[in-house]
């Protein structure tokens, strides 16, 4: 069942409720549990309990089974590291979003972030032609399995970048590593060139020297992910920050559909930010909505000053502390984290919200879904916020990918233990796997074939390739 069937059943089987939609004003806003009954639906979506691994790595439903295929340098890993076949030195550390990529020949190629800075236990090494900043340690390896699943090398595709988080696949094979930061060049503290891109990485053609340029016309921001529309060719990203709260981005290309970027101009296309109504009123912050179903309204404002030059692009519209700036008014939400194009729009996930971080309402977790073609944003999945206990439900969503056997994988990074969710996108979850070590959950994604689920345990560093029996859940409520 595709995502629109499921709405539908949320809307129509769950009850009318699931129309209902929270207040467009935060000052009026009460969130409200959704209607539909996970604990019902939970039984159709997961593969039963979680069963302890003897490795203390992660545990895993009956019948599932996980491969190592890369394990960072850093101290603390239960499991000996493994080395870059380039160098020579230890796998970098903080795995992070993480693209995978059919090999010609059988087994994928996996692009994987490292969320490394200006200081890492374990930094991604720099290499000649694909390093931007000598100053930073942050960039993406490649790591080839072959078709029976095994380690065959790990080498460095990009270098010198920070923090390098989120991203997303391109549609013509590539994969587009997001800069979560939006530092300026400050030679005297070591730093050569500003930050805050996206870089598009080639899986196999790791020393491209295009891998180290950045894509300035998506604008220069804490880029956390993007989703590519193959059919028009705008380019979404969600923004990670605070103070204010950030927005979500729309890039659009003066023309037709770009097939690749090695060749885009700095000032291509026009940058803006989605500004929300709910009947007409707008909406300045996403996280007061908790009825699975609310659907509102998008349009975009132009960003005045996509290379951030003097303020940053969420700062050139209004802030609680700032009016009449150039941008005027705009939708903000907390944490906005992963994203993944699928069923024609995206997925994309604000994490938390809390009222002591400025948003208006609190809540674990928010799932949304954007139809580009029709205008729309509706809320999927909401985790309300649970204080006492973040061990026994969602919590922190972060990196997610579209699950070919129906619904979303969940990467957790919340408080406690840290899970990848089945998630129904109609209130059902239920537990795929529990971090044994005391880390964040991240760069879920999926094979080409949708037999493999590739992930990683962000600290001390370990990549996985989960198989098992996969098969297509029952996503209604019935």
């Amino acid at each position: 069942m595709n995502r629109r069937t499921v709405l539908g059943i949320a809307a129509t089987g769950a009850g009318a409720a699931a129309l209902g939609v929270a207040p467009a004003t935060a000052a009026s806003a009460a969130p409200r549990a959704a209607t539909p009954d996970a604990a019902r639906a939970r039984g159709a979506v997961g593969y039963g309990p979680l069963v302890p691994d003897p490795a203390g790595l992660l545990d895993l439903p009956a019948g599932f089974s996980y491969s190592v295929l890369a394990v960072s340098g850093n101290s603390g890993n239960p499991v000996p590291a493994t080395t870059l076949t380039d160098g020579g030195e230890p796998s970098p550390s903080r795995y992070d979003g993480t693209g995978s990529f059919a090999r010609p020949g059988g087994g994928w190629v996996l692009v994987s972030n490292h969320e490394c800075g200006t200081s890492a236990s374990q930094p991604v090494p720099h290499r000649a032609g694909i390093t931007y900043d000598e100053g930073l340690r942050g960039g993406t390896t490649s790591i080839t399995v072959d078709k029976q699943g095994r380690r065959v090398s790990e080498v460095v595709s990009l270098a010198g970048t920070w923090s390098n988080c989120a991203g997303g696949l391109s549609p013509w094979g590539t994969w587009l590593s997001c800069e979560e930061n939006e530092t300026r060049a400050n030679p005297a503290a070591g730093i050569m060139k500003d930050h805050g891109y996206v870089f598009e990485v080639r899986p196999f053609d790791p020393k491209n020297p295009l891998n180290a340029r950045p894509v300035k016309a998506f604008g220069r921001f804490p880029h956390e992910a993007v989703a590519v529309d193959p059919d028009s060719g705008h380019v979404y990203s969600t923004e990670d920050a605070s103070n204010p709260n950030g927005l979500l981005y729309r890039w659009t290309p003066d023309g037709a559909a770009p097939t690749g970027y090695g060749d885009l101009a700095d000032d291509a296309g026009v940058l803006e930010a989605m500004y929300v109504t709910q009947d007409g009123a707008f909406v300045p912050d996403l996280s007061v909505y908790a009825e699975l179903g609310t659907t509102l309204d998008v349009a975009w404002k132009a960003v005045p000053d996509r290379d951030a030059r003097t303020t940053s692009t969420r700062k050139q519209f209004d802030t609680a502390s700032t009016s009449g700036t150039a941008g005027g008014a705009i939708t903000r939400a907390r944490k906005l984290e992963g994203m993944w194009w699928g069923d024609g729009g995206f997925f994309f996930d604000s994490s938390f919200a809390r009222t002591s971080d400025g948003s208006a309402g609190q809540h674990d977790g928010q799932v949304w879904f954007h139809d580009p073609a029709a205008g729309t944003l509706t809320l999927t999945t909401y985790f309300a916020y649970t204080p006492d206990d973040q061990d026994t439900d969602p919590d922190g969503p972060d990196n997610l990918t579209v699950n070919p056997h129906g619904g979303l994988v969940l990467c957790e990074d919340g408080d406690g233990v840290n899970h990848l969710v089945l998630d129904d996108l109609m209130g059902g979850w239920a537990f795929l796997a529990r971090n044994r070590q005391d880390s964040e959950m991240a760069g879920a994604n999926f094979s080409a074939n949708g037999q493999v689920l590739f992930a990683n345990s962000q600290d001390p560093g370990v990549v996985f390739a989960i198989t098992g029996p996969w098969k297509a859940r029952r996503y209604n409520a019935g």
